[in-house]
Formats: structure tokens, sequence, C-alpha cells
């Protein structure tokens, strides 16, 4: 499987994320702790938005190499500030190995990445992809499940109901898979980002989902140690998601429920329960 961040609050570099902590993402591309493979080296990505607000499209930097020796990655994290970001370590699960399949992926203002699986894709494959939308379609570049479930997801509204539109995404995978007799179709954890809001989902067919992690509050970490000098650079709302924690920071991380999904905003942010849902036609 892979690893991911997605980190939302303060513009930092993205060097302070990726680089710095002492369980790293560089780190857990070859000493993973929570994932399915220890070694996570088929491809990586980086997804970010600017802080200029004329510019809503993020930028995206994907490459098929293993992210512990880019080049690239090193002097795009150390350059870089944004605060609203992406980034994700790939072990594929038999898709091939190439730029068009590593995360995140982009269309318009959003950014989606994934970890996880649909179990028996390529039974699975033809009938899904024949419910995106035709305009949609022509856009699709790689041959994964984690980009035809964005597209999916697009279709069913992603713009007007992320939330809705994900749990039809959801929905449609398992009904297409009992179908065809496929147990357990769907592992996911999802991170899906606009430039103002992130959403955070987990969840599987078998309920056994991948792990994911959010950080607590910066006010309750500061409380809890009040000598970690990154807590004093950072502002109250700023939150990191990821596959697994970043560091042994006693306090700081908190696994997000079994079925459920999160939205990282300005202001409060809220835990909802998460539940695959069929559209009305099915």
């Amino acid at each position: 499987m892979c690893r991911w961040i997605a980190y939302s609050g303060t513009p930092v570099l993205l060097s302070h994320v990726l680089f710095e902590p002492r369980h790293n993402l560089i780190d857990q591309s070859l000493h993973s702790r929570m994932g399915v493979e220890t070694t996570n080296g088929d491809g990586f990505g980086i997804g970010w938005y600017a802080q200029e607000q004329e510019l809503t499209t993020p930028a995206v930097l994907r490459d098929v190499g293993p992210a512990w020796n880019n080049r690239n990655l090193q002097e795009v994290a150390h350059h870089v500030r944004s605060g609203l970001f992406f980034a994700h370590i790939r072990a594929t699960t038999g898709t091939a190995v190439q730029q068009t399949n590593c995360h995140p992926f982009r269309r318009d203002r959003w950014l989606w990445m994934h970890n996880g699986m649909i179990n028996e894709f390529h039974r699975l494959r033809r009938d899904l992809a024949l419910a995106v939308d035709p305009a949609l379609y022509p856009e699709m570049e790689g041959s994964t499940d984690s980009e035809l479930m964005f597209y999916l997801s697009l279709t069913f509204g992603l713009a007007e109901d992320p939330p809705g539109a994900v749990a039809r995404m959801a929905g449609l995978v398992e009904e297409t898979a009992r179908r065809h007799g496929v147990p357990h179709p769907l592992q996911m954890t999802v991170a899906l980002a606009d430039g103002d809001r992130l959403w955070a989902f987990r969840y599987s067919s078998e309920g056994a989902s991948r792990s994911l992690f959010y950080s607590t509050r910066v006010d309750s970490l500061r409380a809890l140690h009040p000598d970690a000098a990154f807590l004093r650079e950072v502002g109250e709302e700023t939150r990191l998601v990821v596959s697994e924690p970043l560091g042994d920071l006693p306090g700081a991380w908190n696994e997000v429920p079994e079925s459920s999904y999160g939205i990282v905003q300005p202001g409060e942010d809220m835990l909802h329960p998460f539940q695959p849902r069929l559209r009305a036609s099915a």
C-alpha cells in the first residue's frame, strides 16, 4: 500500500513536515511501521496550493522513482512554502509504475490521494469506468483504481457535496463488486482538498481499514510540550492527517475512527460517520 500526509494551517516550508520530523515521510518510504509493505518506493508526489490568492489551481510534482533519493523533491521542499499541501509515497498494488499513476491527482482546484485498493480491480474496472461522466473520461491519464475513484467522485457531485460524492463512489464500487461476486472490495484512506478545506476518509468494506491519524489541537500540544519549538511557530488551526504518526511526541496523534471522515477547515474541525451510499438511479 502507500503512505501519505496532508497538512493544513500556518504556511510552512514543505521540508519542515516532509524531512524534519523523526519518523518523517521519507523515513516511512524505507521503514514504514504500519503499512502493508515496509518499503514504499514505487513513485511519489506532492501537491500544494500557493499563497497567492489568485492562484487557485494547486501545483503538482510527481515522479516514478523513490522519494528517499530524489533531488528535485529536496529542492522544491526547501524552497516552497504553503498552508495546504499533500505528500504521497506509493507502493503499487499491481498497476504500472509510471508518472500518471503517482498521487496526488488534480483537477481544477481539487487534489486527491489514496491509500488502499479496489479488490480484483481488473474484474471491476470496465463497469466502474463506464460510470464516469463522458465529459470527464478523456482527462484520466493513468490506470489506477485511485484515479478512477477520484473521477467517479467528480462525476457524482464532488464540487457540490464532497462527502456525498465519495459515499456514492464507494457505494458504486461495492454494488459493482456484489454483482461480480468480489468480497470486501474497497479499502481506502483518502485525502481531498479544494484549497480552503481538507477532507479525510477512512473506510473499508471489511471494517478493518488502513491506519489513519490526525494531530491534536496546537493549543493542547503547547500545554503538554511547552519546549517544542515547532509548536511556537504555527497557528492554532494547524492540523496534519497522516497514514502513520510522524514522531513519538506523547499526546500528539489521534486515530481516525473506523468508517468516518473529518473536515479540517477555518474555525471548528468536524468528524462524522461515513457509509457508502447508492445513487438513486442504482
